[in-house]
C-alpha cells in the first residue's frame, strides 16, 4: 500500500467523441482540485476545442496531443465524431487505434500511477499490464446501461442490446465489433467507473456490482458548475438573453439534440411542424450536424415565428436555468439529462441512437418527463406525437414538480464531490509503487 498522502500521476484517454471527451475532462479537473497531476490526451484539435482549463489548475492539468494517424476515407482535419457523418465513424476507429504506439512512448516516459480509459482502447491494457500501469475502465453512460453491458458480456444474451445496438455487435472497418472493445477493456480494468449515484440509480448500481468481480465505483453525475460568468462583452448570451426576457415564465421549449444526432429529411420535418403545431415559443439549437440539408435550415430559420434558431454554440446551461424555460426538447444523450435536471427543467424526450431509448425510459419511470410515441409499425414518430409530448410536459405541473425534486438529487454539488473524494481516496489508497 501507498502513502494515502503521496500526489499522484493519472492518465486520461477519452474515446474521439465530445460526449464522451466532455465527461473525462470534467472527472480530470476534479481529481487535479484533490492535488494531483493529470495528463490529458487526445489529438490536437480536440485539445484545442476544449474549455480553457481554470488558471488554479492549469500546474496540475497537462494537455497532450497526439497526432492521429491518416486513413483511407477519412477527411483531414476528422479528429472527432463531430466531424465526420456517422458511416465513417468505423474509420475514426480505425485511426485510434493508430495512437497505440505514440501512447505507448508516452506511457514508458511518465510512468503514471493509473490511466482512465474509455471503451475504444482494447489494444491498452496488455501495454499497461506489461508497464505496470493499473487501470480504470471509465463508463460515461447511466448505470442501467453499464449493467446491460455487463450482463451480455456475463451470460451473451441481452434482448435490448440486440435490439437497439445491433450496429455494436458486427464487426466494422476498424476490424472490431464495439462489443469487443468494450469487452477487452472491462476485462481487463482493475476498476470500473460509472458516471452514476445511488440516489438515482442504487438498485441498478447494486446489480452492476454483483454482477461483476472487481470494484465498481459510481463517480456522481458530474453536474457543472451554476456559477456563470457575466461578461459584458459576450454579445451572443446577451442576444439570447434579451429574446429570452421578452418571453413569460415557463412558456419556452428549449430544442437541442447534440453533435451526434444526424436527422432525416423526414425526422427535421416532423420536429419542425410539431413544434409549431404545439404553439409554443421555441429556442433551437440547430447545429449542422443535425441535418445537411441546408433549404430545410433555411426554411425553419425563415419560418421561425414564435421562436430564435441559434446556428452557432450556445451556453447549454445558462439557457435552460433561465426562468422562460419550461421544457426540453432532447435526444436523451445522458450529458444533456443531467444538465436538464440539474436546474429541475422537464423533458420532452426524441431518443435516436444508443443509450438514449434506455435513459428515456429511466426518466419517464421517474415522471421527470415524456417520451415522444413512435408507431409500433415503423418506429417512426409523427409531428402529432411530437406536439402532444410538448403540450403535455409544458401544462402538466407534475412533470415540472418531479423535475426540480430531482434537480436536489442531481444538483447537490457537495453529494456528487463526495463521489469524486472517495474515488480519489480508493486511487490513492490502492496506489502502485512504482519502480525507477
Amino acid at each position: 500500500m501507498a502513502e494515502q498522502n503521496e500526489k499522484l500521476h493519472i492518465v486520461v484517454f477519452p474515446w474521439l467523441a465530445f460526449g464522451h471527451i466532455g465527461p473525462f475532462f470534467e472527472l480530470a479537473k476534479l481529481i487535479a482540485q484533490k492535488g494531483h497531476k493529470i495528463s490529458f490526451v487526445s489529438t490536437p484539435r480536440n485539445i484545442h476545442r476544449l474549455p480553457k482549463v481554470p488558471e488554479n489548475l492549469q500546474p496540475l492539468v497537462d494537455l497532450i496531443q497526439l497526432s492521429l494517424p491518416r486513413v483511407d476515407k477519412l477527411p483531414e482535419n476528422a479528429e472527432a465524431t463531430v466531424d465526420i457523418p456517422h458511416h465513417l465513424i468505423p474509420h475514426l476507429k480505425q485511426a485510434f487505434d493508430g495512437l497505440q504506439q505514440p501512447l505507448t512512448m508516452f506511457l514508458e516516459r511518465c510512468k503514471p500511477h493509473w490511466i482512465i480509459y474509455d471503451f475504444a482502447p482494447y489494444w491498452l491494457p496488455p501495454i499497461c499490464s506489461q508497464l505496470g500501469i493499473p487501470c480504470i475502465s471509465f463508463s460515461i453512460f447511466s448505470a442501467f446501461i453499464l449493467h446491460s453491458t455487463l450482463t451480455f458480456m456475463r451470460t451473451k444474451t441481452s434482448e435490448y442490446l440486440r435490439d437497439k445496438h445491433i450496429e455494436h455487435f458486427e464487426r466494422n472497418e476498424s476490424g472490431v465489433s464495439d462489443v469487443f472493445r468494450t469487452q477487452i477493456t472491462f476485462d481487463a480494468a482493475q476498476v470500473i467507473a460509472s458516471r452514476s449515484c445511488m440516489e438515482m440509480e442504487g438498485e441498478t448500481l447494486n446489480l452492476c456490482k454483483s454482477a461483476y468481480s472487481k470494484p465498481m465505483i459510481p463517480i456522481g453525475l458530474l453536474p457543472l458548475s451554476l456559477k456563470f460568468s457575466e461578461d459584458s462583452n459576450d454579445e451572443n448570451w446577451d442576444t439570447i438573453f434579451n429574446w429570452l426576457e421578452k418571453q413569460e415564465k415557463g412558456s419556452v421549449v428549449y430544442v437541442a439534440f447534440g453533435s451526434e444526432v444526424t436527422l432525416s429529411d423526414e425526422e427535421f420535418t416532423e420536429i419542425t411542424k410539431g413544434i409549431e403545431m404545439s404553439g409554443f415559443p421555441f429556442f433551437w439549437v440547430l447545429k449542422k450536424q443535425n441535418t445537411s440539408n441546408v433549404e430545410l435550415q433555411d426554411l425553419v430559420v425563415n419560418n421561425s415565428g414564435k421562436g430564435l434558431v441559434w446556428r452557432t454554440w450556445a451556453p447549454q446551461m445558462r439557457i435552460l436555468a433561465h426562468r422562460s424555460v419550461g421544457g426540453f426538447l432532447t435526444h436523451c444523450g445522458w450529458s444533456s439529462v443531467i444538465e436538464g435536471l440539474q436546474v429541475g427543467c422537464p423533458l420532452v424526450m426524441l431518443p435516436f441512437q444508443y443509450d438514449q431509448f434506455t435513459v428515456a425510459r429511466l426518466m419517464e419511470e421517474k415522471r421527470v418527463g415524456i417520451k415522444v410515441q413512435r408507431s409500433e409499425n415503423d418506429e417512426k414518430f409523427s409531428r402529432e406525437s411530437l406536439a402532444n409530448a410538448l403540450k403535455a410536459v409544458m401544462l402538466e405541473k407534475t412533470y415540472k414538480s418531479e423535475a426540480e425534486e430531482m434537480s436536489k438529487i442531481v444538483g447537490d454539488k457537495e453529494l456528487h464531490q463526495k463521489y469524486i473524494d472517495e474515488f480519489v481516496e480508493y486511487m490513492e489508497i490502492h496506489k502502485p509503487v512504482l519502480k525507477d
